[in-house]
């Protein structure tokens, strides 16, 4: 392994945006960890982005509906692995029927935020210097609230409010993390990645969303336009001293009211430290 060559990770990299945003960070010459949940479908991803090309991409499997997977996904990288250059917050679910993880938790707010807040927390030692983090948010972030009575939503639960909540946690989670490692020169930002014709909201076993999405093609920006922001902000000299800050089409855009609320920050910072169990650690060596 070259020792001098920069290592990222990319969340739910087998697919859309994920899968855009593996193929331009190995031709920006990364070492790229594809992080997948199904195994059988990041190898065949692998395979396709492999072809024609000599392209650094590895696949490791981890299932962030599930914090012990997380934990051992971790646990393998540092045994392989000795720093991360950029960590990609991409995967995301949206669900039209409540469902939660494997820790009981509604499964949106327990994959699109929890899942990550633990993997990062998990990595976040094996970051320097000029180290980024980059979340992928939404716009749906601003009619979102945290529910923090009730934020497994086991009582009214609806798709729209269980999603945005899980966005708006991934720009509060941005902007307290940014906060708290200010001092290692590690970037934290987040962006909205457009409207995107993925196969996220299609449901896997049943295949219901397909032709809806199918019919919305032709009017939704393609993985790579919607991957264009993250890996800017993975990537450009031009925000290597930004953190905190929520971009949208490589500029920085507006938030919600909610997601400027400091208070509303640190309790979920909080909240999401007692559901994993895992601490930030305030040294900064």
């Amino acid at each position: 392994m070259d020792v001098n060559k920069k290592i990222a990770i990319v969340t739910g990299g087998n697919a859309g945006m994920g899968k855009a945003t593996v193929a331009a960070l190995a031709d920006y010459d990364y070492t790229v960890i594809m992080l997948c949940r199904n195994k059988e479908r990041g190898q065949a991803a692998l395979e396709e982005l492999m072809i024609g090309t000599k392209r650094d991409i590895q696949l490791m499997q981890c299932d962030l509906d599930s914090l012990e997977s997380i934990r051992k996904f971790t646990d393998e990288f540092r045994q392989r692995y000795f720093r991360v250059d950029v960590l990609v917050n991409n995967a995301g679910v949206i669900y039209l029927d409540r469902r939660e993880t494997v820790d009981g938790l509604e499964e949106q707010f327990g994959v699109n935020h929890i899942g990550h807040f633990l993997l990062t927390l998990r990595l976040l030692d094996l970051m320097k210097q000029g180290s980024r983090i980059v979340v992928v948010s939404s716009g749906a972030h601003k009619v979102g609230k945290i529910n923090f009575n009730n934020y497994n939503l086991s009582k009214g639960y609806n798709v729209l409010k269980a999603y945005s909540q899980s966005k708006l946690a991934n720009v509060l989670f941005t902007r307290e993390l940014a906060t708290r490692i200010k001092s290692r020169g590690i970037t934290v930002n987040c962006c909205h990645p457009g409207a995107v014709a993925t196969s996220m909201g299609v449901d896997r076993k049943t295949g219901f969303g397909k032709t809806i999405t199918g019919l919305l093609k032709p009017i939704f920006l393609t993985p790579e336009e919607g991957a264009k922001t993250a890996i800017y902000l993975a990537t450009s000299p031009e925000v290597s001293k930004i953190t905190g800050k929520y971009f949208y089409r490589c500029k920085v855009a507006k938030t919600s009211k909610a997601a400027k609320s400091r208070l509303d920050a640190k309790r979920l910072f909080d909240l999401s430290e007692n559901i994993t169990g895992e601490v930030l650690k305030t040294s900064s060596c």
